[in-house]
């Protein structure tokens, strides 16, 4: 996936978390989300560092980029 980013189906259930830690990457976008601030991330996770939270910012931009003319549902039609 990335360098900062891993799955493995004993941690979480597969789910992709900052590699090295349980913390799912998703949690990082939630907490973005709700206007936290990256002092605020590194304060509830003091062993991560602003860098890892930047990289998985840019990454979760890039992607949000890529999809956003995609149709979920066409795609979704067309796998059953």
């Amino acid at each position: 996936m990335s360098d900062i980013i891993e799955t493995n189906p004993q941690i979480l259930g597969g789910k992709p978390v900052i590699k090295g830690t349980r913390i799912p990457v998703a949690l990082i976008y939630e907490l973005i989300g709700l206007n936290y601030t990256i002092a605020e991330i590194l304060k509830e996770y003091p062993h991560l560092d602003s860098k890892i939270i930047l990289t998985l910012l840019k990454i979760g931009k890039d992607a949000n980029e890529n999809l956003m003319n995609v149709d979920l549902d066409d795609i979704i039609s067309k796998e059953v």
